[in-house]
């Protein structure tokens, strides 16, 4: 809450509407919740001309009393104070009180009564405390005017901002003078700050008090010492502000506290020196530590506080609260300042915890700057000089480690327009600073701009300022326009781009995916061991059969499969693409697939059942997919848990990447093939894919089969022919195994599919022919073969 008649001391605002001020304030970013003035229609300073007792009551009076212009009114009033000649505060009917109480004409106990005699309470103008109800209604002098405005004689109407601070902006709008500098930058104008000089004696605090502090929670902390200071009433200016900010008059020394703390922002802390000692210790305070605050309540303290002590006892916990046996009394005389600086995180820690979420707490929450705390002990010496009758000890005890480097941010005007996303001159740019009396030079269109210290809000980079320059050159003066972005396509990337594209393709081929737990039984990670890696065994499973971090994901398809032909379901296709770990937890990727039964079903032309080669080429369709032609083949080996002779590795680039086969009769007795490969592997090895034009020149084709001994592999002969072929061969395939009647017996024969082709002419059959002999030739010697001819 702030008191537009009070910040008038620091600046000129008398030219000013304050609701259109309001409104100003809040397109600058500070919002302006409501404009509260305490001014009452209606309300009258009257005389009370006769009183006497209510007839039908035994503590109501009936008054008659003058409110101006010859006019009497009868009144019923309750208060015990009430009396013949008092000049009183009259609510006039048509009035309407706080809280849209509205005065009526009306009877009470049977007896008119035509207005109502307030307490100031009853006006807002001070808190209903068991105190104020029992003084009853507001006595004014006997100097009066009659009729008049009770507020305007009593200097108490104002006009209040309540704001809604933005919780990043510090603590420099919860105080008058930093509020000051807020309406100065937005008109323009200069602050003057308060008289804060003062006498000093020859007499040096410094022979009376005696400073240390423990803790790195208190980096600044000041003490001056007043004498023969003389407790009373304040002035009526300061009675005043007080209670428009909300808090009630108690004493001078007191109220001078509270008022440089609405004044400055920067709470203090008064001591009763007699009962304090001669020795103040600053440190952490000490679990279960306690201590009786000004309120009468014991605190017990955690060792995250900070407490101020005697040296022995808590004689306060910093930032929130003092405690009674220092308190300032009636009988003080002799009073130790304290103005300090702690850490804002420990004092928000502390008034949690106790649930003592006081004024000084608040502003110690945000933070404070050592120049104001200086500028406040001065103001309250000045103060408690004038008000108080105090004589200010000469010197001043202080402890300072604060970091007073100053925070400079350098930046260019295209910076800001940048950020902004309009275009602001270096001449605009200047303006807005000086407004906000921030310090600067601008060198070769650079600005170099030093933050007050004032301004703990604000961080030195070019966005905090390029906030500062905004708001008060006017957000409605920022145009709408759309973002100008690039625009690229969007793709998943990395694992799940490769996991999404073999799924999809999976699918395409009829497989359907399973999902299955990571973790399996020790008898399932036994099988399919063909990799040899150390497994992970939980220490404390929740099951026997969730008890290892499987290695393969052979055994879990293989428990579905089961799962699926125990309840009849006669072929099965399916796929995982999942995430294994061995001990070290290193993860690999993996795709698993099995197949069982039919893969097409027709009853009138026939079935295709499952085999090895089927799913031989469903993995040669996944790694061509990938654009792996040419560099992957099949080489016979012995599994763990797999057919002998139906099983092999797949290799890529030389270096093996999976399995592919039958699963042994004595694991499974169906006829069940598997295959797994390392997704990892592929995602090593993808190549961007090339496309090219297709060929506009025919092909021409040459069958050839090999009589070569049953040892001998396809694959191998497949290799030759392609070195062999060089570039006009486009392609091989075998399509025919055979055994039996015209081949010797520990032999076999294999026929091949050659297609020739060239990309940019029409080939002659003698250049074919001579082609296709070369390959004749050499499959022949290199593996000893020989052409069939029948």
């Amino acid at each position: 809450m702030i008191s537009l008649e009070w910040v008038k001391d620091y600046i000129d605002i008398s030219d000013q509407d304050l609701e259109e001020l309001a409104v100003k304030i809040t397109e600058a970013g500070i919002n302006v919740e409501k404009v509260i003035t305490n001014h009452i229609d209606h309300l009258v300073i009257g005389k009370v001309v006769s009183c006497i007792d209510h007839p039908d009551s035994d503590h109501l009076h009936l008054c008659q009393v003058d409110v101006g212009k010859d006019k009497l009114q009868q009144i019923v009033c309750g208060a015990s104070n009430v009396r013949e000649g008092l000049k009183v505060i009259v609510a006039l009917p048509g009035a309407v009180l706080p809280g849209n109480f509205q005065i009526k004409a009306s009877k009470i106990r049977g007896v008119e009564s035509n207005g109502m005699i307030c307490a100031l309470y009853e006006l807002g103008l001070e808190e209903k405390t068991d105190e104020a109800y029992a003084r009853g209604i507001e006595e004014l002098a006997d100097d009066a005017p009659i009729g008049k405005d009770p507020l305007v004689y009593m200097g108490l109407e104002s006009t209040l901002y309540e704001l809604d601070i933005h919780k990043h902006r510090n603590n420099d709008c919860y105080y008058h003078i930093g509020f000051a500098y807020e309406i100065a930058a937005i008109l323009n104008r200069k602050v003057t700050l308060p008289d804060c000089s003062y006498k000093e004696e020859s007499d040096s605090v410094e022979e009376h008090f005696s400073l240390g502090v423990e803790t790195s929670k208190c980096p600044y902390y000041l003490a001056k010492m007043v004498t023969d200071v003389k407790i009373g009433e304040s002035p009526e200016f300061i009675q005043r502000r007080l209670i428009a900010a909300g808090m009630r008059p108690i004493n001078n020394v007191v109220d001078i506290s509270n008022y440089v703390m609405l004044e400055f922002g920067q709470p203090l802390h008064f001591f009763d020196k007699d009962t304090l000692g001669d020795y103040i210790l600053v440190r952490d305070a000490k679990d279960g530590e306690e201590v009786v605050t000004l309120d009468g309540k014991n605190r017990v303290l955690r060792s995250s506080d900070i407490v101020i002590t005697d040296g022995e006892k808590p004689v306060c916990i910093a930032g929130v609260m003092g405690g009674e046996n220092t308190e300032v009394t009636e009988n003080t005389k002799n009073i130790l300042i304290e103005a300090a600086i702690f850490d804002a995180v420990s004092i928000r820690y502390t008034a949690a915890h106790l649930d003592l979420r006081s004024e000084a707490s608040i502003r110690y929450g945000k933070g404070l700057n050592y120049e104001y705390t200086m500028m406040a002990m001065n103001r309250a010496c000045h103060l408690l000089e004038k008000y108080a009758g105090a004589k200010v000890l000469s010197g001043m005890v202080m402890h300072d480690v604060v970091d007073k480097s100053e925070k400079v941010v350098e930046f260019y005007p295209e910076q800001v327009d940048k950020m902004l996303g309009i275009r602001i001159t270096e001449d605009d740019m200047k303006i807005e600073l000086e407004r906000l009396d921030f310090p600067y030079t601008l060198e070769e269109g650079k600005f170099r701009v030093v933050i007050p210290k004032r301004r703990l809000d604000i961080d030195p980079n070019v966005n905090d300022i390029a906030e500062e320059i905004g708001r008060l050159y006017g957000y409605q003066k920022l145009k709408s326009t759309l973002p100008k972005v690039g625009i690229r396509r969007g793709e998943y990337v990395g694992d799940v781009k490769y996991r999404k594209a073999v799924s999809k393709r999976l699918r395409s081929l009829g497989f359907n995916e399973v999902k299955t737990y990571t973790l399996i039984s020790p008898d399932m990670s036994r099988m399919f061991d063909y990799e040899g890696k150390e497994k992970c065994v939980l220490p404390n499973p929740m099951s026997i059969d969730k008890s290892v971090v499987r290695t393969t994901l052979l055994p879990s398809l293989l428990q579905v499969y089961q799962y699926n032909k125990a309840r009849k379901v006669e072929d099965i296709a399916i796929y995982e693409v999942a995430k294994t770990y061995d001990k070290c937890y290193q993860e690999e990727s993996k795709i698993a697939f099995l197949m069982n039964g039919n893969y097409v079903v027709n009853p009138w032309k026939g079935s295709m059942k499952c085999d090895f080669y089927l799913m031989k080429g469903f993995v040669e369709d996944i790694l061509c997919y990938f654009g792996f032609r040419n560099r992957y083949r099949f080489e016979k080996v012995s599994l763990p848990d797999m057919h002998p002779g139906k099983s092999c590795q797949i290799l890529l680039d030389r270096r093996p990447i999976g399995i592919l086969g039958q699963v042994h009769p004595k694991v499974c007795s169906d006829e069940v093939y598997v295959c797994e490969i390392s997704l990892q592997a592929l995602m090593q090895g993808v190549k961007p894919l090339k496309f090219k034009e297709a060929s506009k020149y025919p092909t021409i084709k040459k069958d050839v089969a090999f009589v070569v001994d049953k040892s001998v592999l396809s694959s191998d002969i497949e290799m030759t022919i392609k070195k062999a072929g060089g570039r006009l061969l486009h392609s091989t395939y075998v399509f025919d195994v055979y055994e039996g009647e015209h081949v010797e017996k520990g032999k076999k024969s294999l026929a091949y599919n050659l297609l020739f082709m060239s990309e940019d002419r029409t080939l002659t059959d003698d250049e074919v022919m001579k082609v296709f002999h070369q390959i004749i030739d050499k499959i022949c010697s290199v593996h000893e073969a020989e052409v069939r001819d029948k």
